[in-house]
């Protein structure tokens, strides 16, 4: 069916297993099975879900359509922070669903990956913005479900498997989290008219410095050698009036404004 997604896939553990996860046909067994010595199977456990909708009927459609499925023990409620708390004090939940008829707040996210980290968050989405879906999995996302583009069974699949501690996002979301694992973070520092005091190779010192690395770390991540960085700080000491990396650290807290990554050969 024209628009659906092609390629939905899982990031999984090891690769070695006996199930491989590929396209959307869903999951292949890799070895022949093997005989099995129980006399019954036991009854698979349902998966608590948990419907957090800022929208009452598309949150009521979604619960009746899961409910509809005997392995899904499924609940609802409001998207709001009082409302998750509230339930999720009194109710076991395994996978929570996050929808909404705007662009969901990453705080909750947060929130519920320090408050309740057992939990898996799935995020139902119309948006496949890079900045927005690095940012949900940065946040807690388990999972990123475009819930326009893909069908129900996929849904289906996608509470499975973040129930059982992987990760569901589909190949452009992948390449989206892979290249801001590569991207070298940059940090502007402006003084108080807003305007820029260091160089692009300076603002990616300064970052990396106030990430906590040290010189010879700097070094390797900008392939540069550790007396480079050296020089580099003493300039950047001296353009913004200070003289150790504490408070340069302090200075970049208070004055850094974050902007998007960019690469910078090794020679600049």
């Amino acid at each position: 069916m024209p628009g659906r997604i092609r390629h939905q896939m899982v990031v999984t553990g090891p690769t070695s297993g006996p199930y491989a996860f590929g396209h959307d046909e869903g999951m292949t067994n890799s070895r022949p099975p093997k005989p099995s010595l129980a006399a019954k199977p036991l009854a698979a456990k349902a998966v608590q879900v948990l419907v957090a909708d800022s929208g009452p009927i598309q949150s009521h459609l979604l619960s009746r359509a899961l409910r509809g499925r005997r392995d899904f023990a499924v609940s609802s409620v409001a998207l709001e922070t009082s409302a998750l708390h509230n339930f999720m004090q009194a109710n076991h939940v395994d996978v929570v669903l996050i929808a909404g008829n705007h662009h969901t707040d990453l705080g909750l996210l947060r929130w519920l990956r320090v408050t309740y980290p057992r939990v898996s968050p799935v995020l139902l989405t119309e948006s496949e913005d890079r900045e927005f879906v690095v940012n949900a999995l940065r946040s807690g996302a388990r999972g990123i479900f475009l819930f326009t583009q893909a069908s129900l069974s996929m849904l289906y699949k996608c509470i499975h498997c973040v129930f059982r501690g992987q990760v569901w996002i589909n190949h452009e979301q992948t390449n989206y989290v892979l290249d801001a694992l590569s991207d070298v973070p940059t940090l502007r520092v402006v003084n108080a008219h807003g305007r820029s005091l260091l160089t692009p190779r300076e603002e990616q010192v300064v970052a990396l410095v106030a990430d906590g690395m040290t010189n010879k770390n700097v070094a390797d991540e900008l392939g540069l050698s550790e007396h480079t960085i050296k020089k580099y700080l003493l300039r950047i000491f001296d353009k913004v009036g200070i003289s150790s990396r504490v408070e340069l650290v302090l200075y970049a807290m208070s004055h850094g404004e974050h902007r998007p990554s960019e690469w910078m050969p090794s020679q600049a």
